[in-house]
C-alpha cells in the first residue's frame, strides 16, 4: 500500500472538463498526487468547462481568498429557450423562434454591466434551511430566495446573431453566469438560457496556464506547481531573521523595519512563511503574522 503523499504543497490550475463536478477533479487529483490534503476553489458547474485551481498541502490555506476572488468568462447565450435550470441542459419550459436585430441585443446586455440584484436559481447549491436549492428543485419544490447584489464589473460582446450571443464576462464571487442569461433574455421579452461556459480566469490563474487531468497524470505533477506565494505577489515582499521567523510562527509580534502595510514574509533561506502585517504599535514599527505557511 501506497504511503500518503504529504510533502506537496502548492497550487495546481486544472483545465476543467465537460462530465467532472468540481469535487470530483479533488477526489481524482488525491488518486493522482497520492495526497488527502487538497481542496478546490470554488465550484463549477458540470457541463462547465475551464480553470479550477486546486489547492494542494498547505496552500489549502487559501481556498477562501481564492474562492472569493473575482472570475472571467466566456459564455454563449441562446435566445427564445427558457429551461428549468437556466442552461441548454435543463428541461425546456418555453421555445419560440426569435429573429433580434443586433444593437437591441447589444443594449439589453450592457444594461447587467455594474452592481446587479440577482435571485439564486433553484439548481444551486445555496443552502436556505440547511438543504441545498437544487435538492428542493429535484423534489418539485420551488421556495422563496432573496435576491443578491453581485457585481458585473466588465461585459465584452465578442459574438451576436439574431438568435445567439457570445460575450466574455469579469465579475464578483456568487455571480451566476447562468441566471445572467436567463435575466438578458427576459429583458428583450424572449427568454433565453446559456448554452456553454467557459471559466477563462479566477484569481489571477488563466486558462492557457491550465492542466487537464489526463495531461496531468500523464506528465507528473511538478511542472504544474505553482507556489502558494504567487496568489500574494501584488503585495511586497520582506526578509526576516530566524529570531523574529520564530516569533511570527508562535504568534507573537517582533519589531520590525518596514512601512505600514502588508507583506510577503521570507525566510533568509527565501522559505515562505507567512503573510505578515506591519503597523505601528507602542511608539514602534512591529510585524505580526496574518496567516501561515511555513511548519
Amino acid at each position: 500500500m501506497k504511503s500518503n503523499n504529504a510533502s506537496i504543497n502548492g497550487i495546481i490550475v486544472i483545465n476543467k472538463e465537460k462530465g467532472f463536478t468540481s469535487h470530483d477533479v479533488v477526489a481524482k487529483m488525491r488518486r493522482i498526487l497520492n495526497t488527502k490534503k487538497i481542496g478546490h476553489t470554488g465550484t463549477l458547474d458540470p457541463d462547465a468547462t475551464g480553470v479550477l485551481p486546486i489547492c494542494i498541502g498547505k496552500a489549502t490555506g487559501v481556498c477562501d481568498m481564492l474562492i472569493n476572488s473575482d472570475k472571467e468568462y466566456i459564455a454563449e447565450i441562446k435566445f427564445g429557450i427558457t429551461t428549468d435550470t437556466q442552461d441548454i441542459f435543463g428541461n425546456v419550459l418555453s421555445e419560440s423562434r426569435v429573429k433580434l436585430k443586433k444593437d437591441e441585443i447589444s443594449s439589453a446586455i450592457m444594461t447587467f454591466e455594474g452592481e446587479i440584484n440577482q435571485l439564486p436559481p433553484m439548481y444551486s447549491a445555496v443552502k436556505i434551511k440547511g438543504k441545498k436549492l437544487y435538492e428542493y428543485a429535484r423534489s418539485g419544490i420551488e421556495v422563496e430566495r432573496k435576491a443578491r447584489t453581485v457585481n458585473i464589473k466588465k461585459i465584452d460582446i465578442l459574438d451576436i446573431n439574431e438568435d445567439m450571443a457570445k460575450i466574455k464576462i469579469l465579475c464578483s464571487k456568487g455571480t451566476y453566469i447562468r441566471t445572467l442569461c436567463s435575466d438578458i433574455g427576459e429583458k428583450l421579452g424572449c427568454g433565453a438560457c446559456m448554452a456553454s461556459l467557459v471559466r477563462t480566469k479566477s484569481a489571477g490563474f488563466e486558462i492557457e496556464n491550465a492542466v487537464t487531468l489526463d495531461e496531468l497524470e500523464k506528465n507528473g505533477f511538478e511542472k504544474y506547481l505553482v507556489k502558494t506565494d504567487f496568489v500574494f505577489s501584488a503585495l511586497n515582499e520582506v526578509t526576516v531573521n530566524d529570531e523574529i521567523k520564530k516569533r511570527l510562527m508562535n504568534g507573537a509580534k517582533s519589531t520590525f523595519s518596514a512601512a505600514a502595510g502588508r507583506y510577503r514574509v521570507y525566510d533568509e533561506n527565501k522559505n515562505f512563511i507567512c503573510v505578515g502585517r506591519v503597523f505601528f504599535s507602542n511608539g514602534r514599527n512591529v510585524i505580526a503574522s496574518e496567516k501561515l505557511f511555513f511548519d
